[in-house]
């Protein structure tokens, strides 16, 4: 005991006075601001600041793993905090820091970069590329690349609930007293986080750097002091420790990777956010701070339970001595905000991204910053995502219980992310096939492992990401197919421009001033919706311009291969207009940048035309009629053109179209 002792007094500098915790924390906060001044002061995007940047966005996740990731694995098994048992435990976190986050991702799969892009939906894209753009094969991995996506959102709803709940029940290590408090307090901080999300984080982003920099200071500080109060525990960086547990524990010590997977949840967002940042600040960061923050703190945790085996219902918040219990709640409450912002911050760039590949209903999108194209709010997502975090905390209401919840879909989406990677190395890095299948065959084994270890713990939470993944891959799927079946129903045969253009005479139809802007998924044909108005309203505009949107694989297109014009005389035009999957489209936009010598556009007399459908499911469809269903369901919430594609409300006409699904194209759709 005569070590954790002196270790306490080595740390503890302001024993046990509310000056001391108010001093503590404000030293905390100007650090915090110094540093924030120094970015914002900055204008040269140096590596080192761009390091620092990453801290908020990129390892939130992962760096407010220690809150739980000990406890939670000495809970999976019931096990007493023996040194055996710590330096098998800790051997496994630190092996599997370096195997999965150092040498899988920030090694290999960074540099599966998508045009400076990374992300599942972006690896997807790159992995379709590579291998051709049709066939068996591709449809395979859009499906593998959907799935990953889905299995996504699980984190998203989790990571929020886990991360706040563990830093609130540090106030019980403070007080028993605090213990009603911590739920209500967690769902408040929730809330509050939801709510201020229509407001943007641009205001408080720049914070987000150094604040995490001081977390990550803590960690380090905090664990190399404990294990300067106990070297021994060093021991557990040689990996034969690990072997040794499963050699003492036998087969059944594959439950505790469960709980170990923990240590390495965020590890996705090194590649989701390198667009963000580029490989080389976020490689910098990991190597030089948060992999040595993270290894020291979990060592330091180890020393600490070696020594005082009474600390394990919360061995994080007994590395501090006990007058700076709270100032450390505070903290961690504030990293543990951060890390959830920026899981919010990522579903809704992958919603974005899969709105524009075709894999999601429109949804409204508000961009909250005028400088940072990154900066959006869904507000529908936002809605669920936080209904769906209230529902977890209230459901499992403790940190360890949301552990056996967590990893089913962070190592599915992992698993998923290695076969992706595999048809990128392969068919896109030309690597033979002996390289690629060691090394991802090497990567599948470990991420199986992992994905088993967490099956284990189905019944106890494992369900919850898992039924969530099903219900967006579910939808995602059902909207992609029924897209598919719709266009084809729509649009059997369209008449072609040129025969169209046969019976336009100059007295017949009446031309009337201004443009018309037709909005159709046809690169082909004459749109519907332009032949309605001509039957109803016996009227052509002087200028007709035949407008389809086409989204890539690529995450931008150059602007000078933005929009290709052709002119088919008579005032008809088509445009085809091509955005990346992390652009937005923006009409005017397009039809201002087209201008032509011999074509002028004025804004204000220019008319939108778009069309909007509403579907009757039947039983003679591509669908089974549960999906049809589903199909109309998402059609119904899907937001209109206007607000997607930025019109001005004042300009467009909206013309509906009441499709029953079937295979009988022939069948006219009702025009309504």
């Amino acid at each position: 005991m005569e070590y954790r002792f002196a270790a306490i007094e080595a740390f503890d500098f302001g024993k046990g006075s509310i000056r001391a915790n108010i001093h503590f924390l404000s030293s905390v906060f100007a650090a915090v601001q110094a540093l924030a001044n120094v970015i914002m002061n900055d204008q040269k995007e140096t590596l080192p600041l761009l390091a620092m940047a990453t801290l908020g966005v990129v390892f939130g996740d992962i760096g407010t793993s220690p809150l739980y990731t000990l406890s939670a694995c000495l809970s999976a098994m019931s096990l007493p905090p023996t040194a055996a048992n710590l330096q098998g435990i800790l051997s496994l976190i630190f092996w599997t820091l370096v195997l999965v986050v150092s040498v899988k991702y920030a090694w290999v799969i960074m540099r599966a970069s998508n045009q400076g892009e990374g992300g599942v939906m972006a690896l997807t894209a790159l992995a379709a590329h590579a291998t051709g753009h049709s066939g068996r094969l591709r449809w395979w991995i859009l499906s593998i690349g959907l799935l990953g996506a889905a299995l996504f959102y699980g984190d998203s709803i989790i990571t929020p609930a886990i991360s706040v709940l563990s830093a609130m029940e540090g106030m019980e290590v403070a007080s028993p007293a605090w213990k009603p408090l911590v739920i209500p307090l967690a769902l408040g901080v929730i809330v509050g986080l939801f709510l201020v999300q229509r407001r943007g984080t641009a205001a408080i982003s720049h914070l987000f750097g150094p604040s995490m920099l001081v977390w990550f200071l803590l960690l380090f500080g905090s664990g190399l002091t404990w294990i300067s109060a106990d070297p021994q525990v060093l021991l557990a960086l040689n990996p034969w420790y690990a072997l040794h547990f499963f050699g003492i524990h036998g087969i059944g010590g594959l439950v505790i990777l469960g709980a170990v997977v923990l240590a390495v949840t965020g590890a996705e967002a090194l590649y989701a956010d390198m667009g963000h940042f580029g490989a080389r600040p976020i490689r910098m960061a990991w190597y030089v701070l948060v992999l040595p923050a993270l290894a020291l703190n979990y060592l330091g945790q180890g020393a600490l339970l070696e020594l005082d085996p009474s600390a394990i219902q919360n061995p994080f918040f007994r590395l501090f001595p006990a007058w700076a219990t709270l100032p450390i709640v505070v903290i961690s409450g504030i990293a543990t905000v951060i890390a959830s912002q920026a899981v919010i911050s990522g579903a809704y760039s992958a919603t974005r991204q899969a709105l524009l590949l075709g894999y999601v209903p429109r949804l409204t999108i508000i961009h909250t910053s005028a400088s940072e194209r990154g900066q959006i709010y869904l507000p529908g997502l936002n809605g669920v995502l936080m209904a769906a975090v209230i529902a977890a905390i209230l459901w499992f209401r403790s940190s360890n219980a949301l552990s056996f919840a967590y990893g089913t879909a962070v190592t599915g989406t992992m698993m998923l992310t290695t076969v992706l990677v595999f048809f990128v190395a392969r068919h896109s890095w030309r690597w033979p096939l002996w390289k690629a299948g060691l090394f991802c065959g090497f990567f599948i084994l470990l991420d199986g492992i992992f994905f088993g270890a967490n099956l284990l713990k189905f019944v106890a939470g494992g369900w919850f990401p898992l039924m969530i993944g099903l219900v967006v891959f579910t939808s995602m799927s059902t909207w992609r197919w029924g897209r598919e079946i719709l266009a084809r129903k729509l649009y059997p045969d369209a008449i072609s421009v040129e025969a169209f253009l046969s019976g336009v005479t100059p007295c017949e139809p009446i031309r009337v001033p201004g443009t018309a802007v037709y909005l159709t998924v046809r690169e082909h044909g004459i749109p519907h919706a332009m032949l309605h108005n001509l039957k109803h309203n016996r009227v052509l505009h002087e200028r007709v311009i035949i407008l389809t949107v086409k989204f890539e694989d690529e995450p931008r297109i150059l602007p000078t291969h933005r929009v290709a014009v052709l002119d088919y005389g008579q005032g008809i035009y088509r445009f085809t207009a091509r955005y990346g999957f992390m652009e937005q489209p923006d009409i005017p936009e397009i039809l201002k940048s087209a201008e032509r010598p011999n074509f002028r556009w004025n804004p204000s007399d220019t008319t939108y035309f778009a069309s909007r459908q509403r579907v009757i499911p039947t039983a003679d469809a591509g669908l089974a009629l549960w999906r049809e269903r589903l199909f109309a369901i998402l059609l119904r919430f899907s937001a209109n053109a206007t607000d997607f594609f930025r019109l001005p409300p004042n300009q467009v006409m909206e013309l509906g179209d009441v499709v029953e699904l079937s295979h009988r194209v022939s069948d006219t759709p009702k025009r309504g």
